[in-house]
């Protein structure tokens, strides 16, 4: 195969914004159809070598990982959601100013289980594996009665735990992996060390190595969340999650319908949990083969419920009696939270309806025209909202009044019970931000600045049903800047610091980029970098500084 070319120019400026403009709310027309996104691709077991077009700075040296869904169909069965493709496992290698590339498809038991079969045999989020057509009557009847097993396809994102490499999903199945060749190495199942049926794929970690995660165990009296602590040191070099612990258990507000998570947020001193209206009824999911039923069909919105953060300790797992509600929102990332002058700052980003998740759905991806442009008019916008979480309540705190005393924030928290606080937000952006669809998968300088005030962060704008934008919010004065290409779709940034960097946005912005063309492109300063493209697939990666 010969090099593919890396380009890198730049010529190209930043949209920069000035005054906020009023929040406009006419629906978009002539959404670029992204049916060509949403199709299976061949893996790249061989490393590709590319010729670049530019300069990349010299100090970028190592591997961009990227994970997500790379194959959509099994012989004549196909996946129903976005969340239910085969993974596949990304590889960008940057070196002394040269990029390769490889793939391959994560060895999980679903993926060989279908490859066998030809055919979907294991359920995933959005499709259910119907009965072996060659079973006779009686043996597909009762493969109606048995319990979906979870599945493996960790297709979400990677993850590290005592400083081994493993892609993870939302189930308690995780694979560790090789960072050097994407190559599977085996499986962990989180519930052979602690009493938990799964964990999410965003865990955080501390700088000493200790991780943090959520997961959901399921018992005869219902659901718990669980606040899960694993130490950052080996005993052996073959560990796992040994040593693994369940900080504390949080009841759900209702044991049958507890609130479906995607990640949780963490400041210095506590976990912080978000019991949201999107709701899983538990009988649906575990009737929903007997129904003939994806396992998405059980989960729904429920606006009459409010939002609930809960408090964790740390050093103690001691769950905080008081509970910061707001109103009802659903929120799948958070941007950081930390703690300052007795309040705790939870950001977040946040919609006003729980509907996306159910959405995704292939068939809405591969519309076009007027189709298409009405599933997008339905969804609210991701928008980053701040929360002021008062951490020093108690009986002689004042009643009905804003207890929230920054002066430079808007939000409002006040007592309205003996364990409840009320919370409004403030925007952390301008209204220029809704020109861009809103900010979806945000990302900050982690190593510096999670769990610690910051300035700038950094995410996808959504004016499609996948990100089409990059954007790098100034929460100084809530300025936005933004990098743009119509057909271009950027994935989650990630960024990386400059070496010896004193200010906290001296670094670059990596993104994977797809396209339905095959073509690259980079971008300059403040929001600059290099932009390069693997053929045959749509994959393409970003820097920008």
């Amino acid at each position: 195969m010969p090099p593919v070319k890396l380009e890198a120019s730049v010529d190209i400026k930043p949209v920069e914004n000035g005054n906020a403009k009023e929040h406009v709310t006419l629906p978009l027309k002539g959404l670029e159809t992204i049916e060509p996104l949403v199709r299976s691709v061949e893996e790249t077991p061989e490393q590709i070598s590319t010729e670049v077009q530019g300069t990349i700075p010299s100090w970028i040296n190592g591997n961009l990982l990227r994970n997500g869904p790379g194959k959509f169909e099994f012989g004549d069965t196909h996946y129903n959601h976005w969340f239910d493709g085969m993974a596949m496992l990304h590889r960008f290698n940057i070196n002394q100013g040269q990029v390769t590339y490889m793939s391959r498809f994560l060895q999980s038991d679903s993926y060989r289980k279908n490859s066998e079969s030809d055919r979907i045999v294991v359920s995933e989020f959005g499709t259910l594996a119907m009965p072996d057509p060659c079973k006779n009557f009686f043996q597909r009847f009762l493969s109606r009665f048995e319990m979906i097993d979870s599945t493996d396809n960790a297709s979400v994102s990677f993850v590290k735990y005592k400083g081994d490499y493993y892609v993870s999903t939302e189930t308690n199945f995780m694979h560790r992996v090789n960072p050097e060749n994407v190559e599977t190495l085996g499986q962990v199942d989180w519930s052979k060390f602690i009493a938990v049926n799964g964990a999410t794929a965003h865990p955080h970690s501390d700088p000493d190595g200790t991780t943090y995660n959520m997961g959901n165990s399921y018992g005869s009296k219902g659901a718990l969340y669980n606040i899960i602590r694993v130490p950052p040191e080996k005993t052996d070099a073959k560990e796992t999650l040994e040593g693994a612990k369940i900080l504390c258990s949080i009841v759900p507000a209702n044991k049958s319908h507890p609130s479906y998570y995607h990640s949780f947020a963490m400041s210095e001193n506590y976990v912080v949990f978000i019991e949201q209206p999107i709701k899983m009824d538990l009988l649906k999911i575990v009737t929903c083969k007997l129904r003939g039923k994806a396992l998405s069909e059980g989960i729904y919105w429920d606006p009459k419920q409010e939002t609930v953060f809960h408090l964790v300790d740390k050093r103690t797992g001691e769950v905080s009696a008081i509970k910061y509600h707001t109103k009802a929102i659903s929120t799948f990332h958070q941007i950081n939270a930390f703690e300052e002058d007795g309040f705790l700052m939870v950001d977040l980003c946040c919609a006003d309806d729980g509907a996306a998740i159910n959405n995704y759905l292939i068939q809405n991806l591969r519309k076009s025209g007027e189709a298409l442009d009405e599933v997008y008019n339905t969804l609210s916008r991701p928008l980053p909202r701040r929360f002021v979480l008062p951490l020093h309540v108690t009986s002689d705190t004042p009643i009905d009044q804003n207890l929230n005393t920054r002066p430079s924030s808007t939000a409002t928290c006040v007592k309205i019970g003996k364990d409840k606080v009320f919370c409004q937000h403030e925007n952390l952006h301008g209204d220029d931000l809704f020109e861009y669809g809103g900010l979806e998968f945000p990302q900050i300088n982690y190593g510096r600045c999670n769990t610690r005030p910051y300035r700038y962060f950094y995410g996808c704008g959504f004016r499609h049903l996948v990100g089409d934008s990059l954007l790098k919010m100034d929460l100084k004065d809530k300025s936005l800047k933004v990098w743009y290409q119509k057909g271009f779709f950027p994935s989650e940034p990630v960024f990386v610091p400059s070496p010896d960097a004193t200010d906290e946005d001296d670094g670059v912005i990596l993104s994977v980029i797809l396209t339905p063309s095959q073509f690259l492109h980079l971008c300059d300063p403040p929001l600059q970098g290099v932009l390069g493209g693997i053929p045959p697939r749509r994959n393409f990666w970003k820097l920008m500084s």
